[in-house]
């Protein structure tokens, strides 16, 4: 499920107590406060019989200001595909993740998580851009051409890009 809504104290309680009262299982979840609003992400495990008087009851935080979507559970294959993380730290400038993301796209690269911030620099105080991928890299996907395509947008936009093998699946 994703849910959002005006950050406040209990969001995560109200979603959390409808699960476990409906016998629901807490998997695994990525959730962040960011410029004033709540949103996350949610996997919850429960039985057949009880999903739809699950999803039903979460609809009823919206009267609360959380807005939650029902999505079914979609298992995705990881066979033929590497995991890789990506780190680019450079001075803020508009067009980085358009320009990153895009050369992932056409080589057939998933971004499976992102997390992007801006931040002063030490010395001399200038606005930095950093973000840090995951991505799911499918063996179809020649590295070298993926590392020139990155090395290129990092001359460019003079920033500095890093490219780790995690593990080949």
């Amino acid at each position: 499920m994703t849910v959002i809504g005006q950050d406040r104290p209990g969001l995560v309680d109200s979603v959390a107590s409808i699960v476990a009262e409906h016998g629901g299982n807490w998997l695994e979840s990525r959730m962040s406060r960011l410029g004033g609003q709540f949103a996350g992400i949610v996997h919850v495990e429960v039985s057949d019989e009880k999903e739809q008087s699950l999803a039903d009851a979460l609809k009823t935080l919206a009267a609360r200001g959380l807005t939650v979507v029902v999505h079914a559970d979609q298992p995705q294959t990881s066979a033929g595909r590497r995991t890789n993380i990506l780190e680019l730290v450079g001075q803020d400038r508009p067009g980085i993740v358009r320009q990153i993301s895009h050369t992932l796209a056409e080589l057939g690269v998933n971004v499976e998580e992102l997390h992007t911030e801006c931040t002063s620099a030490a010395m001399s105080g200038e606005t930095l851009f950093k973000a840090r991928a995951i991505l799911s890299v499918p063996e179809s996907c020649d590295l070298s051409e993926l590392r020139k395509n990155l090395e290129k947008i990092a001359g460019d936009l003079i920033v500095e890009i890093s490219l780790e093998n995690l593990s080949s699946k």
